[in-house]
């Protein structure tokens, strides 16, 4: 059974929302989509989804936004994505193209 960590989605769905996206809840995911753009947000465990999609971003806390983005390094998934690391003070987006937080 996958635990969904709902504070991580609710936090992303206001995000994506504010960023202009139509965000969908599919459960243990949501879909944020603006014009072409398809975007799926996992919160924080990426050995639990699929990759049939071209865009994922995983949402974690700040403390484990490094690691996390370390992880996809090393499994070298077959879609692109971006690790959004949520903190006190907002989010910073970590890419696998760079090797610092862009700020928000």
């Amino acid at each position: 059974m996958v635990v969904v960590n709902k504070p991580l989605l609710d936090e992303a769905r206001t995000i994506f929302t504010d960023l202009g996206y139509t965000v969908t809840d599919l459960g243990s995911e949501l879909r944020a989509e603006r014009k072409w753009r398809i975007v799926y947000v996992t919160a924080d465990d990426p050995d639990e989804v699929t990759e049939d999609v071209d865009l994922r971003c995983f949402i974690t806390n700040e403390d484990r936004a490094s690691r996390l983005r370390e992880e996809l390094l090393a499994r070298g998934p077959d879609y692109d994505w971006a690790v959004m690391s949520v903190g006190d003070d907002g989010y910073d987006v970590l890419h696998p193209q760079s090797s610092q937080a862009l700020p928000t």
